[in-house]
């Protein structure tokens, strides 16, 4: 008599994953993050660089507030761009701390910032077309782009660059084919931040390129140790060409509440709205 284990393990042997999943390579950071507990179950003193992990907790103020939150029965489903609310003080926190003008309609709220990522670049990608990233690169950007059938193109920024392109490396990379570019500033995992003026140099360049439309990853804003952060939606000629990424993982050590959001231009943000609730 064949056990149910073992029926069990023949079903899933029958089992064919999608060729898309089958592409993905794991997460060098879960990798990092899983060898790093292995390493400390061992007993080695390990300090772990992998997750972006804050070294203090949620504040007390906004733990209360989800307390109070579920105490009056906020526990059912949202609007699918976020409560309005909730976008409004998105607004109001782009406007007073970024100098950005998004409405509560250009505002999209999802689960973290990797998941407003990869509804914009599902939203805007189709297969071929390229995708630049500059390296290095915070490592779920290569496999967002892949999982839309886009086709990254990594431009390298080493050591004597501070880990930045500039205006003309960002030329060079640009093709008929280009569609999109993801960058992070902060920059994960350098910790580099482009100033105002390297800013403007990419601007320079993408004003003449009105079908390009950059992903601004701004999630470690104030992780922030060089002065003032700058956003590059702050250039009115490329403002209709940025989506600004945001949350609250970092800096208030939210990471497992997952709240990210975008501010984009609003045929940006209603095809993310689309994405998100189908």
């Amino acid at each position: 008599m064949i056990s149910f284990a073992t029926h069990l393990l023949k079903y899933i042997s029958m089992i064919e994953l999608s060729e898309r999943l089958k592409a993905m390579e794991e997460s060098a950071t879960i990798a990092m993050s899983r060898k790093s507990r292995e390493l400390k179950a061992e007993g080695k003193d390990v300090i772990s660089l992998s997750l972006g992990e804050p070294d203090f907790f949620t504040p007390q103020f906004i733990k209360d507030a989800a307390v109070e939150a579920m105490n009056n029965n906020f526990t059912m489903y949202t609007p699918v761009p976020g409560y309005d609310d909730l976008r409004e003080a998105i607004s109001m926190k782009f406007s007073r701390d970024n100098g950005l003008n998004y409405t509560k309609d250009q505002i999209v709220v999802s689960t973290g910032a990797k998941q407003s990522i990869a509804n914009v670049v599902l939203s805007l990608v189709d297969e071929g077309d390229e995708v630049i990233i500059p390296a290095p690169y915070w490592v779920s950007y290569l496999e967002i782009v892949k999982v839309a059938e886009g086709t990254p193109v990594v431009i390298n920024a080493g050591i004597e660059k501070d880990f930045k392109i500039t205006g003309k490396d960002l030329e060079a990379a640009i093709t008929p084919k280009t569609k999109l570019m993801i960058f992070s500033t902060p920059c994960n995992p350098t910790g580099s931040v482009y100033t105002k003026e390297e800013l403007r140099d990419l601007a320079d360049v993408l004003v003449k390129y009105p079908n390009i439309v950059v992903i601004s990853d701004e999630i470690y804003e104030h992780i922030n140790f060089s002065g003032k952060h700058v956003s590059l939606a702050q250039f009115s000629d490329v403002y209709d060409q940025v989506v600004t990424v945001n949350g609250v993982s970092k800096a208030w050590a939210m990471t497992g509440w997952r709240l990210g959001y975008i501010g984009a231009p609003k045929v940006i943000a209603d095809a993310c709205n689309k994405a998100h609730h189908k």
